[in-house]
């Protein structure tokens, strides 16, 4: 234990045996107090051992705040974070960082419904973004990747595959005029083999370039 509390001092968290902490009310070691960090952050809350354990609110000197629970001496379960600049994430945590199911809206309206892992979005989530574009699908590293669908404002369609947040593998492109492509896509283009199928009934099928039809 010793060890391990002398590690989340050198990370500036919140323990009662690191040099320059403070408690400045209540009971820091097994109880309810309010503790003041080296850094100057503030937690109020339940304490086990002298670590954060249990429900409790921490208070960053860049005015971000947490609000939830702490295992250990980190955010570890259900909590809200909400940064300064606006930010807010309502979710699960393990070991300070967002982890398991979870919500994050941004500042700019942008917002993600879905799964975290290493404080990224890993798995399946839905972004939702201001300008009315919407992506329903699988995510790796806050990248799209895997199978997905996006919706654009425009009210053209695409479902396919992604790689690193490009259209790139086998999908079906469907635009607002009525037109669509079903094949091959790379680097967010039309790119291999694909028919395209216009509104009006004609088909051109073949290979295609980035964009454009170059062989049948």
């Amino acid at each position: 234990m010793k060890k391990y509390i002398v590690s989340l001092c050198l990370l500036g968290l919140f323990v009662t045996g690191c040099m320059g902490a403070r408690c400045i009310s209540g009971n820091c070691q097994n109880g309810y107090g309010t503790f003041i960090a080296p850094s100057g952050s503030k937690y109020v809350g339940e304490f086990k051992n002298g670590l954060q354990n249990g429900q409790g609110t921490k208070t960053y000197t860049n005015g971000a705040t947490y609000v939830g629970e702490f295992k250990n001496g980190l955010q570890n379960g259900q909590g809200t974070f909400k940064s300064a600049s606006g930010n807010k994430y309502v979710g699960q945590w393990k070991d300070n960082e967002m982890e398991g199911q979870g919500t994050y809206t941004y500042a700019n309206g942008n917002e993600y419904v879905g799964q975290w892992k290493n404080d990224k979005r890993n798995g399946q989530g839905t972004f939702t973004f201001a300008s009315g574009d919407k992506y329903v699908g699988q995510w790796k590293d806050d990248k799209k990747h895997g199978q997905g669908t996006f919706t654009f404002a425009s009210g053209n369609k695409y479902v396919g595959q992604w790689i690193d947040s490009k259209m790139e593998g086998q999908g079906t492109y469907t635009y607002a005029n009525g037109d669509e492509y079903v094949g091959e896509f790379y680097d967010d283009k039309l790119n291999g083999q694909g028919t395209m199928t216009y509104a009006n009934g004609t088909k051109k099928s073949g290979l295609w370039k980035n964009g454009e039809l170059v062989g049948r």
